[in-house]
């Protein structure tokens, strides 16, 4: 490492802890940097469907400004939270074509062009253990196969690996049993996998566009949805379902997608600043949504949300219903059932 990416390491870290203690919704809505004069040679715009004042969408708005100074104004980084440059199938076609340059999603999301990698994000659900398994699977080499093969198959970079963590049950009735969660309607992502996955449980699923839950809630289109603790705050949507059930059901990696055709028109320093910058930022969230999850969950009782926790036995049997799903899913690919394989034997 050169002596300039030594300065350039140390200034991203003094950034992200000066930056992220700073965050919030106004910090969000306000330019952080004052933008030289002259005009930027490379435009960054990021935009997802994450929460305002989520860890993720904080390190995304600290990532923003340390490209913007350590690039030396090269590279104009804009950052647009909460979908508003599109939902989040909009979001991940733009990351591919390049009208925008980065996006954030699980690795499911590429179910349909290389479900490999939708086995790397969670699917079909239980696979990961606990949070050092998470970690063993992302941050090692197999982090960096499935990058290779997401770059290969969809035109994206995955530069760092942020998280959402574990995922629950929101619903307007309680559901603390099989029998409870039988006929529940409950949104889905897009994806075929996660339709198969609460079929086999009993639940009725409705796949519905990451944006539309709250609606969704309030006139009666779904019973409840699955989410991390964090988003059920920033979206509000504890004001339309109150119990929340926990299940560590499924947890949810988020790729940091760079478009490799824009990654790779810049020049070789700025390619190195986007990726190590990333791996800095998305380090940093992962440590802050861990530290914080506790708290949010005691945020959401305060506001009138009951928590229901299932034990071991009941758990077991839930995932002894999906594990069949493990097959099916792996018999996609060779490459699919081997990186069910390679994921497990980490656990």
């Amino acid at each position: 490492m050169t002596a300039g990416s030594n300065t350039r390491t140390a200034l991203g870290r003094r950034r992200f802890v000066a930056t992220g203690a700073a965050l919030g919704s106004a910090a969000i809505a306000m330019p952080a940097v004052i933008r030289p004069a002259h005009a930027a040679e490379f435009t960054c715009r990021i935009a997802h469907s994450e929460a305002i004042g989520s860890p993720l969408t904080n390190a995304f708005e600290a990532w923003k400004d340390t490209l913007n100074v350590e690039s030396g104004g090269r590279i104009d980084a804009q950052h647009f939270p909460a979908s508003q440059l599109g939902g989040l199938a909009q979001l991940l076609e733009a990351s591919r074509i390049g009208t925008i340059q980065v996006t954030t999603a699980g690795p499911d999301s590429e179910e349909a062009i290389a479900p490999e990698i939708a086995a790397f994000g969670g699917a079909p659900g239980f696979i990961y253990k606990d949070e050092a398994h998470v970690d063993r699977v992302l941050q090692g080499p197999l982090g960096q196969e499935v990058s290779d093969i997401a770059r290969a198959k969809t035109g994206v970079e995955f530069v760092a690996y942020g998280e959402t963590g574990f995922r629950h049950l929101l619903t307007k009735s309680p559901v603390t049993s099989l029998d409870t969660l039988s006929g529940v309607k409950l949104r889905v992502p897009e994806l075929r996998i996660w339709v198969d996955f609460w079929t086999k449980l009993g639940a009725n699923p409705t796949p519905l566009p990451y944006s539309e839950q709250y609606a969704a809630l309030s006139t009666g289109i779904i019973d409840g949805l699955d989410s991390d603790f964090f988003s059920i705050i920033g979206f509000k949507w504890h004001e339309q379902a109150t119990n929340l059930t926990l299940t560590y059901h499924w947890f949810l990696p988020k790729a940091v997608r760079v478009n490799a055709a824009w990654l790779d028109s810049l020049p070789p320093d700025l390619q190195e600043l986007v990726r190590t910058s990333a791996k800095e930022a998305f380090a940093a969230q992962r440590a802050e949504n861990r530290a914080k999850a506790d708290q949010a969950l005691v945020d959401l009782e305060g506001v009138g949300v009951t928590v229901y926790r299932i034990d071991d036995a009941e758990r077991a049997k839930w995932a002894e219903l999906t594990s069949p799903l493990f097959e099916e899913f792996g018999s996609k690919s060779p490459e699919t059932q081997a990186m069910i394989d390679k994921i497990r034997a980490l656990g």
